[in-house]
C-alpha cells in the first residue's frame, strides 16, 4: 500500500501543529501524536538528540522512591532511516575512541552492544526523504521504568494498561531547542505491596505521569574537565580505547554546568548565568528560607572570578518544572518523611549539565521542628525567639537547599568538613547544641552561608584557566586545599556499618568524634531531664509525647557512630601517587581508648535507663491516631515498652563496636602494635561492663539483663560470620 506524502496525510487528519526543534501535530480525537523528520542524510541519519524521562506525578512513598519530579537517566539518541523504518538508536557511549581516525572509532562502536531503544514505519513520507511517525506508542509507554521499580520495592507485579493510559495532548509543548511530552499512565495489579495501598487513591490502578523530553544536543564548545578524587566533584566515566597504551584505559570527566565568561565584558560577567527557579508550591515561610539557602552559592561562583553568574528566582507561572529549559528547585509531598536529593540531565557524551533538579521532601522541616521541640519545649514554637522551634528548622531548610542546590551543581558529599570547622554545605549537619549556664541553646544551631571548601571546590570545577597552564593550576588549587587542612571524604568512606576514617562521619561535630560524643551526651541527659508535656504543643494527644521524646532519647545515636569509627580507625586521604599526601595509618591507641570508654558508658544501664517522672508522660496511641514508624516497636502493646529504648540504644553501640570489619581491623593494627586495643582487650572491657555486677534500681537491672542478652547474641553472631577472620571468630566465641 503506497503511504501518502506529509501534506496529503495531514489533509486528511484534523491536527494542530506546532514548530520547534522538531515540527509536531497533535490529533486530539484520536489522542495521537505525530512528529515530523527531516530527510536522512546518505547514512541514514535524520538527526541525534538527547533524551529524557521523568515522571510529573508520584505515588508519594518514600519507601518506593516514585518521587513527583523525579528524572530518569539521559541517553544520546540517533533518529535514523533503515529498511523502510525509523528507528531510535542509542549509541554505547561507555566505551568510546576518542580519535580523529574514524577507523579506530567504529572499531570500538562495533566491539560493544548499542540498543534500539524504538522503531517504527512511518505513516507518510515526502520524496525528499521527510517522513512522519505516530510517535503516541513510544510516548504512552513505560519509559521511567515504573514497573520495575515498584517489583524491586516488592509492591507486587504491576504492569502498564494501555487501556487506561493516554497522552496528555495539552501537555506536548514545542520549543525551538527541546521538545516536551506527557503522557498518564496507569499502573494496575491484582496484588498491590502495602506502601502502594497506604498512599494511591486505588492501589490496583496507579497513575503517574510521565514526562518525556526530545533535547538538542549542546554545541562543542563545552570544554570537559578531568576528574580529580581528591575535589570532591561527581563523574561521567568512560573507557577510552584511543589512549596510549601507557595510560589508563578509563577516563573521568567531572560534571558541570557550563559557565563562560563574556570575552565582550570587562567586569566578569557570563555569557548565560546559571539561573535555579523555586517550585511556586513552597509555602512560606520555608520559601523565603530556601531562596536564600539556596542563594548562598552565589558566593561561591563570585570568590571563583565570576559575576552575575548564579541566582535564584522564582519558577515563572506556566513554566513547567520538568522543561530541560529550567533548572528546578522542587516541592515534594510523601505520606512518610524521607530523603531530599539532587539529580541532573546529563550530557553523556561530556558530562555537561544541562538540567539541574532538586527534590526537597517537605516532611523534613516538620520533622525537625518536632526535635527541637522535644530538645527545648514546644511553649516557643512560631514565636521567634532565640530557641524558637521553627526559626531553628528553617536553619536547616536554608542549608538544606545549598546542600541540595550543589549537587546538582556536580558537588559530591563532604562527611569530612564537619571536622574542620563546617566548611561545607555539602556535609551533613547535625544540629549544633551547646549548654550555656546550665540550659541549652541552639543561637549556633547550624552555619550560615557557603563554606570555605565549597568555594575552594567550586573555583577547581568552574574556574577558567590559563592556556597551557590548566594542570598546574588545577594542581595548585588542590595543595591549597591541603596548605589549609581541608580533606575531602565522601560517601564510600563514610556509609559503611564497617567504616575506618573516623573524620568520615554523617550528622556529626567536631573535630573530635570523641569529645563531641561526651558533649551530645550532656545534651541529652540535660534534655532528658527537662522533658515533660511541654515538648507538645497543646492541640495534640499527649499520646504524641512518645515520637517527640524518640529523637531526644537517641539524640546521641550519630555521634555514636562517629565515635565507633575511631576504635580501629584507619586515617586516610584520597591522594594520587607522588602529591605528598601521607599513606594510611591506624588511629593512635591513646584516641581508639578513649572512644572505647565513651562507647561503653553508652551502654550503662543508669545512661538507658529513662528517667522516672517521662514514663506516666508515655502512654498508649489516642483513638484516631494509632501507632507509627516514629515509636519505638513494644513487647507490651498498647502499652510504652519501657526496655524499648534501652534496647535500641545499647544496639547502636554493639552494632559499631562488634562489626567484623572492624574488629579484624583492630586484630591486625594490635598485632603491629601493641598499644593498640586488642580484639581481647575489648571484648573483655565490654563484657565486664556489661556483666558487672552492682547494686542497682530494679529498672536499671531489667536493662542490664537486656543489654547482657543482646551482647550474647551479637558475639554469638560474630563467631558465625564466615567472612570475619578465623581469629576473631575465636575471640568472639571466648568472649
Amino acid at each position: 500500500m503506497a503511504v501518502p506524502t506529509i501534506p496529503e496525510f495531514l489533509k486528511e487528519h484534523v491536527v494542530e501543529s506546532k514548530t520547534g526543534l522538531l515540527t509536531t501535530h497533535v490529533e486530539e480525537s484520536e489522542g495521537k501524536l505525530y512528529l515530523e523528520l527531516p530527510a536522512p542524510g546518505d547514512d541514514g541519519l535524520v538527526g541525534e538528540y538527547l533524551f529524557v524521562s521523568g515522571i510529573r506525578t508520584g505515588l508519594g512513598s518514600n519507601d518506593v522512591g516514585l518521587d513527583r519530579g523525579k528524572l530518569g537517566p539521559s541517553k544520546v539518541v540517533q533518529i535514523k532511516q533503515a529498511s523502510g523504518k525509523v528507528i531510535f538508536y542509542s549509541p554505547n557511549l561507555d566505551y568510546r575512541a576518542i580519535s580523529r581516525n574514524p577507523n579506530e572509532a567504529r572499531a570500538v562502536q562495533e566491539s560493544f552492544a548499542p540498543a534500539i531503544l524504538w522503531a517504527t514505519k512511518p505513516v507518510a513520507r515526502n520524496e525528499d526523504g521527510a517522513s512522519l511517525i505516530d510517535l503516541t506508542a513510544y510516548l504512552v509507554r513505560d519509559a521511567h521504568g515504573v514497573v520495575r521499580t515498584l517489583a524491586g520495592s516488592n509492591q507486587g507485579a504491576f504492569s502498564l494498561d494501555k487501556e487506561r493510559s493516554l497522552l496528555l495532548t495539552d501537555e506536548c509543548l514545542s520549543f525551538p531547542d527541546n521538545l516536551e511530552f506527557e503522557a498518564a499512565l496507569t499502573f494496575s495489579s491484582k496484588s498491590p505491596g502495602s506502601f502502594v495501598r497506604q498512599t494511591a487513591a486505588d492501589a490496583s490502578a496507579v497513575v503517574i505521569h510521565q514526562h518525556q523530553s526530545i533535547v538538542a544536543l549542546p554545541d562543542d564548545e563545552y570544554e570537559p574537565r578531568e576528574f580529580d578524587p581528591r575535589m570532591g566533584f561527581f563523574n561521567l566515566e568512560f573507557a577510552d580505547y584511543a589512549t596510549p597504551i601507557h595510560k589508563p584505559l578509563e577516563r573521568r570527566w567531572i560534571v558541570r554546568h557550563r559557565l563562560q565568561k563574556d570575552e565582550d565584558a570587562d567586569d566578569n560577567s557570563v555569557i548565560e548565568p546559571i539561573v535555579y527557579y523555586l517550585d511556586p508550591g513552597v509555602p512560606q515561610p520555608v520559601r523565603s528560607a530556601l531562596l536564600d539557602g539556596a542563594g548562598w552559592w552565589a558566593e561561591a561562583f563570585e570568590a571563583a572570578g565570576f559575576k552575575d553568574a548564579y541566582r535564584v528566582e522564582m519558577l515563572p507561572p506556566g513554566a513547567h518544572p520538568l522543561d530541560t529549559r529550567y533548572n528546578v528547585i522542587q516541592w515534594v509531598h510523601r505520606a512518610t518523611r524521607g530523603w531530599s536529593y539532587g539529580g541532573s540531565v546529563v550530557d553523556p557524551r561530556t558530562g555537561e549539565i544541562i538540567k539541574g533538579h532538586v527534590s526537597l521532601g517537605s516532611l523534613r522541616v516538620r520533622q525537625d521542628r518536632l526535635i527541637f521541640e522535644g530538645l527545648f519545649g514546644a511553649q516557643d514554637t512560631g514565636k521567634g525567639l532565640p530557641n524558637d522551634p521553627v526559626a531553628l528548622s528553617l536553619a536547616r531548610i536554608r542549608q538544606l537547599g545549598a546542600h541540595e542546590v550543589g549537587h546538582t551543581l556536580g558537588m559530591a558529599h563532604n562527611f569530612a568538613a564537619s571536622t574542620y570547622g563546617r566548611e561545607s554545605v555539602m556535609d551533613y549537619p547535625s544540629p549544633l547544641i551547646e549548654i550555656v549556664n546550665g540550659k541549652l541553646d541552639g543561637s549556633n544551631v547550624y552555619d550560615v552561608g557557603i563554606g570555605e571548601w565549597d568555594k575552594l571546590a567550586i573555583r577547581w570545577g568552574y574556574g577558567e584557566l590559563t592556556e597551557g597552564k590548566e594542570l598546574l593550576e588545577l594542581e595548585a588549587m588542590v595543595q591549597e586545599s591541603k596548605d589549609k587542612g581541608y580533606v575531602f571524604l565522601s560517601d564510600q568512606d563514610a556509609r559503611s556499618p564497617g567504616a575506618a576514617e573516623p573524620r568520615a562521619a554523617l550528622w556529626d561535630n567536631g573535630s573530635d568524634s570523641v569529645e563531641s560524643l561526651r558533649n551530645t551526651m550532656a545534651v541529652r541527659a540535660l534534655s532528658l531531664a527537662n522533658f515533660g508535656p511541654n515538648r507538645l504543643p497543646s492541640d495534640l494527644p499527649s499520646s504524641q509525647l512518645h515520637e517527640v521524646f524518640v529523637p531526644v532519647y537517641l539524640h546521641h545515636r550519630y555521634q555514636v557512630e562517629a565515635a565507633v569509627k575511631t576504635v580501629g580507625g584507619v586515617l586516610y586521604s584520597h591522594s594520587l601517587e607522588g602529591d605528598g599526601r601521607a599513606r594510611p595509618q591506624a588511629v593512635a591507641a591513646p584516641q581508639q581508648d578513649r572512644a572505647i570508654d565513651a562507647l561503653l558508658d553508652c551502654l550503662d544501664p543508669e545512661f538507658l535507663a529513662i528517667p522516672a517522672h517521662i514514663t506516666p508522660l508515655l502512654t498508649p496511641p489516642a483513638y484516631g491516631y494509632g501507632g507509627g514508624r516514629e515509636r519505638f516497636s513494644s513487647k507490651v502493646s498498647p502499652a510504652f515498652d519501657l526496655l524499648a529504648p534501652a534496647r535500641a540504644g545499647a544496639q547502636l553501640v554493639l552494632d559499631g563496636l562488634l562489626n567484623t570489619q572492624r574488629l579484624a581491623r583492630l586484630d591486625y593494627q594490635a598485632a603491629d602494635d601493641a598499644l593498640i586495643p586488642s580484639v581481647d582487650g575489648v571484648l573483655e572491657r565490654l563484657t565486664r561492663k556489661v556483666f558487672e555486677t552492682r547494686s542497682e534500681p530494679a529498672a536499671q537491672g531489667a536493662i542490664r539483663s537486656e543489654v547482657q542478652h543482646l551482647l550474647v547474641n551479637d558475639l554469638m553472631r560474630v563467631t558465625q560470620n564466615g567472612s570475619a577472620p578465623i581469629g576473631v571468630r575465636s575471640k568472639a566465641r571466648a568472649a
